[in-house]
């Protein structure tokens, strides 16, 4: 078996990080492998690199002007093509393609032509859409049917709408490929189920977290800011704004009892300025282990998100003993039971506020138990069912031969 990765990154940001961990696994069973990305390597040795971040930008510029988002880099693509014909993959895993690197078109084609097998992971929802990798926040369902006039047009492109001419050209262009799409939350297979995609085997794979970082560990943070006497509520992130929910925090700010001290990670110096003087925002931690010290002080972990996949953020705050509450929004409900947290309907701040005072004075809510439901979340695991669901792939076509 041969297995060849595409994807933007190579070992950074969280996509990157999943492609180093399934190569992991692939190279503890000595299976040949290899990761095909764009910008971005941690050096990994079985990565190799398929552009650099100048083109990238050119093709990100040319696909505002031309409003053609996923069917630009023919030069990115090309080398990813001569690498495959190198490669001779059983197998070709996608996962995010559409960081202006790959020629939709070009890529497709050869693998159709060539009867490649392929997985896609579905990060967001960019798959089955013309334009955009979320459609929540903007209310919109012509998904279902055929995008067009676009209401996130300017997101994408400056000048043309053509939302109508990609989405049929995805949908094309997928019709013929022995495709297999993994998704990593529950709520993501049933909106492809409910696409263009509906006929082609879907598999959910949750993503998952080191759990020999996240886990409880002791923090001198309380002590480090003063807050000893504080219940504390913590929100992360690293693009705050309106679909992470900054503005609900802001809300909570005003609502919630001087007993109560909001934490938000992430935050940069200009969005400090705008944050009300009794939320303590930390613009990033040193590392994960720091990161894991925060989660395990504070009392609950809030995630006011509308539009989320499968937050990680979630499974780090439990695996470090901590309670979550969020919005019923996405993939992100589906890892929280009362054991372990709350949901709570989106923008309903109101119930936000009653949770968050439930939940820290709930003592049927412990540590332990939030740990304990944080075990399935072993990235480990996760990388071990996708060598599976290869193996699976590659002997059904034997025995359909």
């Amino acid at each position: 078996m041969r297995i060849v990765q595409i994807n933007t990154t190579c070992g950074i940001g969280s996509t990157g990080k999943i492609c180093v961990g399934i190569s992991g696994s692939l190279r503890a069973g000595g299976i040949e492998n290899y990761i095909l990305y764009s910008v971005n390597s941690s050096g990994y040795p079985l990565g190799i690199s398929c552009s650099d971040k100048k083109y990238i930008k050119m093709q990100a510029i040319k696909s505002r002007l031309l409003g053609n988002y996923g069917f630009n880099s023919g030069k990115s693509t090309r080398k990813m093509i001569d690498e495959l014909e190198k490669i001779r993959p059983d197998i070709v895993h996608l996962h995010n393609i559409h960081g202006h690197d790959c020629n939709l078109e070009m890529l497709f084609e050869y693998l159709t032509h060539n009867h490649i097998k392929t997985v896609w992971t579905f990060h967001d929802c960019w798959a089955f859409t013309g334009y955009c990798t979320h459609f929540t926040m903007a209310k919109c369902d012509k998904w279902k049917t055929q995008c067009n006039h676009c209401v996130q047009k300017s997101e994408y492109s400056w000048f043309f709408d053509r939302s109508k001419s990609l989405y049929d050209k995805k949908k094309k262009l997928l019709e013929d490929l022995d495709l297999t799409i993994v998704t990593p939350s529950n709520w993501l297979a049933g909106l492809v189920g409910k696409s263009f995609l509906k006929d082609f085997p879907v598999q959910v794979i949750h993503n998952g977290i080191n759990l020999d970082i996240f886990q409880p560990r002791k923090s001198s943070f309380r002590q480090k800011y003063g807050l000893e006497n504080k219940k504390l509520v913590l929100g992360v992130s690293f693009d705050w704004g309106r679909k992470k929910g900054l503005d609900v925090f802001v809300s909570l700010a005003a609502r919630l009892p001087d007993e109560y001290k909001i934490i938000l990670i992430g935050i940069s110096e200009a969005t400090e300025k705008q944050l009300p003087k009794n939320i303590l925002s930390l613009s990033r931690t040193q590392n994960q282990s720091e990161l894991a010290e925060i989660y395990s002080t504070v009392d609950v972990f809030v995630n006011p998100t509308r539009e989320d996949n499968y937050p990680t953020v979630n499974m780090e705050a439990l695996a470090c003993g901590t309670p979550v509450i969020t919005f019923n929004t996405g993939g992100s409900p589906e890892m929280i039971d009362d054991t372990c947290g709350s949901v709570v309907d989106c923008d309903d701040v109101a119930s936000l506020e009653k949770e968050i005072e439930r939940v820290c004075g709930d003592n049927s809510i412990s540590s332990h138990r939030c740990a304990q439901k944080a075990l399935v979340f072993d990235e480990n695991k996760r990388y071990e069912e996708y060598v599976r669901l290869y193996e699976r792939i590659i002997a059904s076509g034997v025995q359909g031969n």
